[in-house]
């Protein structure tokens, strides 16, 4: 990576924009030592604005994050401007206003005409290109993307975003200063939805298709990511947060930029709760009743079964046990000893592992349906368990039965998992289930962002991270899993619905042709 020194302390920093972003980004700066000079076109709202700061530090101090010094210092280094023209001196104006192609345009024309030529011009845009923001511009190399998450000073990622005529030496100096401020930053392309806001599409759109095909009912998908995929939010609770009218924008806009591309498709039961006005928290109805005394809906979890008496584990020849591993070691845990046996009869020669008891067989799902896995191995009695984080901690776990299962096969895979300490969970038969479905189309999306030129591998998995709190950035998440898994998971999901939407990253079929993995 390129070095870089961050902007002198004894720099200003000039923020435009006192809503929540801007004030965010001014509390951020004062904080890490740098005079902040704070410009909004409504003089009361900077009031306000740092009125607000200074709260917060003073609260920050109650909690030990701050001294009183520390307080004293900062607030005395926030300053309002009641013109545009009292910018003149910064060494970067960092634009938080309305996202707007030709607001933004005219406000950086009028500040070239103010500041000094070697002033760093910053847009936080979360969606419109860098590129044109800086076209019209006497000196577009000296505008760079800025793009904080929100709330500011809780959330770590900045995304650094050059655009095609942005100096090198320029986003090096944001990466740097974002770094002196306490943040991640990490480097990226301008591209439509930049890292994160293209790479999180498919956590929401697979979840809405998984709705739509009545693979489960929100709450109980909602419940399999957070408790067994390790998410923070369920993709519904959390776009009831964010509002289906923003959501359901940003996804359309994603779509519109890159031509109509089949991936990023948005979804007619998210437009339909948009036509509703079930935009979610902020309207009082969602996928979820906000209303008071409303009855909190409950996952879907299967009545307690007998503990099967025995466990075997078989394996085709030439394949390691090694995507098994943390699921047996929780079932040796548990009390099983495990037994080894052949492989089922209809088995190809890379069929992966299944587990065995009361003639049930336990596979890890491979973007099919557990029917036609059924139909293929020439066994009715076939089982698909979900991806899961961690095996060994992880409080629910997801099956799916082919349609030919016996219910004595099926209730023998359910007391086996109970009796290691799952909360059990059944899905309609729906090909690549809901954790391994949705991880597998996040990381294809990741794997072609990097092999596009967007971002790095590790600059992808700390965005997805840091911006919006995915347990395990996507790429490493897919080394864990087996790439070539991954990679037979999206070949799988694009047989069955026929979509150039799973075509598996051009990247991503060469770490599997290479046996390699996304991090050396």
């Amino acid at each position: 990576m390129r070095m870089a020194q961050a902007l002198d302390k004894g720099s200003i920093v000039a923020v435009v924009g006192s809503g929540a972003m801007g004030t965010g980004i001014a509390q951020v700066a004062a904080a890490a030592g740098y005079k902040v000079v704070l410009f909004d076109a409504r003089p009361e709202a900077v009031k306000a604005s740092i009125t607000g700061i200074c709260n917060m530090y003073g609260k920050l101090a109650e909690k030990g994050k701050m001294t009183d010094e520390e307080v004293q210092a900062a607030s005395d280094r926030l300053n309002g401007a009641s013109s545009l023209a009292e910018l003149k001196d910064a060494a970067i104006v960092i634009e938080a206003i309305v996202e707007s192609l030709d607001v933004k345009r005219t406000l950086f024309s009028d500040l070239e005409g103010i500041v000094h030529d070697d002033c760093i011009l910053a847009t936080n845009t979360s969606s419109i290109s860098v590129t044109a923001i800086a076209a019209q511009l006497r000196l577009p190399q000296r505008l760079v993307g800025m793009h904080f998450f929100n709330p500011v000073p809780l959330m770590a990622l900045v995304e650094v975003i050059s655009g095609l005529a942005t100096s090198g030496a320029v986003a090096d100096t944001v990466y740097a200063t974002a770094t002196a401020w306490g943040k991640n930053p990490v480097h990226a392309k301008s591209t439509p939805g930049f890292i994160v806001n293209r790479v999180a599409r498919p956590f929401y759109a697979e979840a809405l298709r998984l709705l739509n095909e009545q693979a489960a009912d929100a709450a109980t998908l909602d419940a399999v990511m957070r408790e067994a995929g390790g998410f923070r939010m369920g993709p519904f609770e959390l776009m009831d947060l964010i509002g289906h009218d923003v959501n359901f924008s940003v996804t359309q806009s994603v779509f519109q930029a890159y031509f109509n591309d089949p991936r990023f498709t948005p979804s007619v039961l998210q437009q339909e709760m948009v036509n509703a006005g079930y935009f979610g928290r902020k309207s009082g109805r969602g996928f979820y009743d906000y209303a008071a005394g409303a009855v909190k809906e409950e996952p879907q979890t299967e009545a307690p079964q007998d503990r099967p008496d025995a466990l075997a584990l078989s394996m085709a020849q030439g394949v390691t046990g090694a995507v098994t591993a943390p699921l047996e070691e929780r079932l040796v845990a548990a009390g099983f000893k495990v037994t080894h046996r052949e492989a089922l009869p209809g088995s190809g020669e890379n069929e992966a592992p299944a587990f065995h008891c009361n003639g049930a067989a336990l596979f890890l799902t491979d973007g099919r349906s557990a029917t036609e896995r059924a139909a293929a191995n020439k066994h009715p009695d076939t089982v698909l368990y979900d991806l899961v984080l961690d095996y060994g901690s992880a409080r629910r776990i997801a099956l799916a039965r082919a349609d030919q299962c016996s219910d004595a096969a099926y209730n023998a895979v359910v007391g086996l998992l109970q009796a290691a300490g799952f909360a059990v969970t059944r899905l309609d038969d729906v090909p690549g289930m809901a954790v391994m479905r949705t991880v597998a189309m996040l990381a294809n999306e990741a794997a072609d962002a990097v092999n596009q030129g967007v971002c790095s591998a590790q600059a992808v998995d700390i965005a997805m991270q840091k911006g919006v709190n995915y347990p395990r950035g996507p790429l490493a998440w897919a080394d864990s899993v087996g790439v070539d898994h991954v990679a037979t998971v999206l070949s799988n999901l694009a047989s069955t619905y026929g979509e150039d939407r799973y075509r598996v990253s051009p990247l991503m079929r060469r770490k599997v042709a290479a046996s390699g993995t996304f991090h050396a």
